[in-house]
């Protein structure tokens, strides 16, 4: 599995290639989709280009992607898209379309309340478990861990050169995982040595313009369909003995 991420955190500085109207992430989608994405990880913006957990912005952007590809989609609940914790909670619970997933980070204040809400509303929940973060301890004991979707390993950290040890180490703590899928992913430098271990570990992964907005051989990539067709490039390559 490769996932495509669109466009995270990232906003108009980052390049014109970076979708963030709800028609520029729906033609991008469709793009990596046609390129061999099989899921689909969106950060819906305002349109002033702030994420948002908003069931107006939510909506809208769910809408015209879902009216371009067949595939699962997902979205974000960061806390950087709402800081206080009840007020998170608020926003999901009032969404009025719903994704088919959504990334909870496992380190963030109300994570736990904030995963039981969506698997209440029948959402598939994303356990994000950053490398640098008490996350992986805390998912280890948590209730809910048998009940994700599936743990997302994201090794933030950003050097190409120890990248893929932080991930080995990542990976490590998190153990069994409660016996829940494991999608390995990398950020900026990071990308792409964490994505070819993960094809020679046979674990899912994803790519996009979220993750690193560069090529492997440092060339700025030009769409998320670009970054998909080299991911699978690379992914399939290394399906190799680790």
């Amino acid at each position: 599995m490769v996932q495509v991420c669109l466009n995270g955190p990232r906003g108009a500085a980052d390049g014109a290639m970076v979708p963030l109207t709800p028609q520029a992430l729906a033609d991008s989608a469709a793009e990596a989709v046609a390129a061999g994405a099989t899921d689909v990880h969106v950060h819906p913006k305002t349109p002033c280009g702030q994420d948002s957990l908003s069931p107006r912005v939510l909506a809208a952007t769910l809408e015209a992607i879902r009216a371009r590809v067949p595939v699962p989609v997902g979205v974000t609940t960061g806390a950087w898209a709402e800081p206080d914790p009840a007020a998170r909670l608020e926003r999901i619970r009032g969404w009025t379309v719903l994704p088919d997933h959504a990334s909870v980070n496992w380190h963030e204040p109300g994570a736990e309340e904030v995963a039981a809400a969506l698997i209440d509303r029948g959402v598939g929940v994303e356990a994000g478990v950053w490398s640098g973060t008490d996350a992986a301890a805390r998912f280890a004991v948590s209730p809910l861990g048998p009940k994700v979707l599936r743990v997302l390993a994201e090794v933030t950290d950003p050097a190409s050169g120890t990248a893929e040890d932080t991930a080995r180490a990542l990976l490590a703590d998190l153990g069994s995982a409660h016996g829940r899928p494991v999608l390995l992913h990398g950020e900026d430098g990071g990308a792409w040595p964490v994505l070819r271990l993960a094809g020679r570990l046979g674990l899912a992964t994803r790519m996009g313009l979220e993750d690193t907005l560069v090529l492997p051989d440092g060339q700025r990539a030009l769409s998320n369909a670009r970054l998909v067709a080299e991911a699978l490039l690379q992914y399939g390559c290394d399906q190799r003995s680790p």
